[in-house]
């Protein structure tokens, strides 16, 4: 790697300072509001999370009100952001926070609390405390691959671990604004897939990438491995009192300990859904076909039929709620929200 990146940091912070979008979570340097926003933003682009984030300091305003709300209610605030592990590592942080009296101010602590990652201890360290330590994600990486370059596979730990490294050595007393300024670079300019506004970038100048004309080929990332499919038969099951079937999860792997649509695994005929259904004891009066969807996950995709069962009868097994109900207490997930529309 090249070693020209002491001469970005002046540019970067002259330019977030003039360039910065506003959002709730800039307003100050609250570590809570940081903390939250930078985990509600892993996976979720900024658009999609903001209305969450809100709604979310609406309900729960400080790190006390985070501890003691019942997960349910948590699950609910967080539905459709997905990637339900991270509410409950707020969930777990924030009762760590709230028993030690305060928010870790260090890099180093905060990395103790569950589900807080080098980037992420390393934003809210700079940002709310003034740590002079990087916070490196995929649009830093972006950005200092293209300045210095670089051809190795930024998805590499150790590439990401050395870039790092180059970042702590040109870290300004401002830390903050200088991780902002270079995250928000790779957010708005610095563009991914060879479609980066260079024209409008403060380290034209500086970057080998866009001197060589090699932004296309810039950053080096390995390609993703092949989805695992997995084939689900998903069932809206109504009673005569017109309540709505839904059964939880199991406690461990994905979407653990959030309630779903009753499923099963493969594509079954309306005879074999009957079949499962009446062994279950459930009296089954009809079963209509409602189309198909699919859903991806980061390592699997969900290839699902659906089907619309009218019950004579509701058994103990499932849990029968109302529409309201639904709406108001419990987490469907995302992957099940196209068959909804069927109820």
């Amino acid at each position: 790697m090249q070693d020209n990146l002491s001469e970005i940091v002046r540019p970067i912070l002259l330019w977030y300072e003039q360039n910065r979008r506003e959002f709730p979570w800039r307003q100050d340097k609250e570590p809570y509001h940081v903390w939250v926003s930078e985990i509600m933003l892993q996976q979720t682009r900024i658009e999609a999370a903001m209305s969450y984030y809100l709604r979310f300091m609406q309900e729960l305003p400080t790190v006390e009100a985070l501890s003691s709300v019942p997960e349910e209610k948590l699950l609910k605030l967080w539905e459709g952001l997905g990637y339900y592990s991270r509410a409950r590592n707020l969930h777990k942080a924030a009762g760590i926070i709230t028993a030690q009296g305060g928010f870790p101010q260090t890099y180093q602590e905060l990395l103790r609390l569950p589900g807080v990652g080098e980037y992420t201890a390393g934003a809210i360290a700079s940002i709310c405390f003034g740590e002079k330590v990087p916070a490196v994600d995929g649009n830093v990486l972006r950005v200092i691959a293209r300045v210095t370059g670089s051809y190795r596979n930024v998805l590499e730990p150790r590439v990401k671990k050395e870039m790092t490294h180059l970042l702590q050595q040109i870290m300004p007393d401002d830390a903050g604004n200088f991780n902002e300024g270079l995250m928000e670079l790779g957010e708005t300019v610095c563009l991914p897939n060879g479609r980066p506004a260079c024209e409008k970038c403060p380290l034209k100048e500086s970057c080998t990438a866009f001197r060589r004309q090699l932004t296309d080929e810039l950053p080096v990332r390995e390609k993703k491995q092949q989805r695992r499919q997995e084939k689900k038969t998903v069932l809206l099951l109504v009673s005569e009192q017109g309540r709505l079937a839904i059964e939880k999860r199991p406690e461990k792997g994905l979407l653990s300990g959030l309630y779903q649509l009753p499923n099963m695994s493969g594509h079954l005929s309306e005879e074999e859904i009957r079949a499962a259904l009446e062994s279950k004891g459930l009296i089954v009066r009809e079963v209509l076909s409602v189309g198909c969807a699919k859903h991806i996950f980061t390592h699997i995709e969900w290839l699902m039929q659906g089907f619309r069962v009218q019950a004579g009868s509701e058994t103990p097994e499932y849990r029968w709620v109302t529409k309201k109900e639904l709406s108001e207490q419990y987490a469907l997930p995302t992957a099940f929200k196209y068959f909804m529309r069927y109820i």
